[in-house]
């Protein structure tokens, strides 16, 4: 798999714009010991409206932008997702969404064959007592397990990615179970200090990937712009309050960038894998929602 162009260390140059990851809610049916946002049942919507997501939708279009990912919290929780997928594909943009898949409706699925959505989910074990005990929800492995087996029945495209969040965790039972269910983009990922999985401890540069804001951006709740959605506590603008372009091309950007590189570079930045942190986070790129390649079963848990 080929790997994304970078410019060299120090650069300060525009990019372009093309993946973004919308989180719709912070709201989760589940509360899992690692979740880098810190949702649960307890986190809310925020302040963006459906209007407001459908502005940012026609923004990040306008800018060229080609993928964007609805991801939270539990996007499929979020009372207007059918439609701001609707709006998102009939303005040209490829559409994933990143579910836990333990709460997917009728009209759902007709919207994921419809739009023909990619899919993405975390799965921790092949054991129910293991998975459930990552979510600290019982039955969640069951559902879990019964929606994927249900996505590749429809034929829709749909990635899992085993994330390590237990001691002597079963990943690679996990990762066996996954493939035997018929999926071939298959990855894994470690904890990254940020969120609950913190313990409280403020989350630094280093437990990033090192490709945040690289061509790519996310967009919380509350109208609040990171340069990727485990990169929170940095931030580079609000669409509340200024235009995505302005944000994107801001110095608020061209600082978050330079803090990052500075941690991260010159060192190659560290294997990852979706959905910890997606797409084209080097060196496993490409993993876009578009992208035709998969990527293949691999050993990385916990490295």
């Amino acid at each position: 798999m080929s790997t994304r162009s970078l410019p060299p260390h120090g650069a300060d140059t525009d990019q372009d714009l093309t993946f973004a990851w919308l989180e719709v809610t912070g709201f989760c049916n589940l509360y899992c010991s690692h979740c880098y946002a810190d949702s649960s049942p307890r986190g809310t919507h925020g302040t963006m409206t459906a209007a407001r997501w459908k502005d940012c939708i026609d923004q990040l279009a306008a800018m060229g932008t080609q993928n964007v990912q609805f991801i939270g919290g539990e996007p499929t929780l979020y009372p207007h997702l059918i439609d701001l997928i609707g709006h998102a594909a009939r303005a040209g943009l490829a559409v994933e969404v990143f579910s836990n898949l333990t709460h997917v409706s009728a009209k759902l699925w007709g919207a994921f064959t419809e739009y023909r959505v990619r899919l993405a989910t975390s799965y921790y074990s092949d054991t129910a007592e293991e998975h459930d005990t990552v979510t600290a929800r019982p039955g969640s492995h069951r559902r879990t397990r019964a929606n994927i087996q249900r996505a590749q029945e429809l034929g829709l495209t749909l990635r899992g990615a085993v994330i390590s969040a237990l001691p002597d965790q079963g990943a690679e039972d996990a990762f066996r179970d996954l493939t035997d269910l018929g999926l071939t983009a298959v990855g894994g990922d470690h904890t990254r200090a940020v969120g609950r999985a913190g313990q409280g401890a403020s989350p630094t540069v280093a437990d990033l990937c090192g490709q945040c804001a690289q061509g790519k951006l996310a967009i919380g709740p509350n109208g609040d712009v990171w340069p990727c959605v485990i990169c929170r506590f940095i931030s580079m603008g609000n669409v509340l309050v200024s235009p995505l372009k302005d944000i994107w091309a801001g110095p608020a950007t061209r600082r978050a960038r330079a803090e990052i590189e500075a941690v991260h570079r010159p060192q190659p930045a560290q294997s990852c894998t979706p959905p910890q942190c997606l797409p084209w986070c080097g060196p496993c790129s490409p993993c876009a929602p578009d992208a035709e390649a998969t990527i293949g079963v691999s050993g990385r848990i916990g490295s």
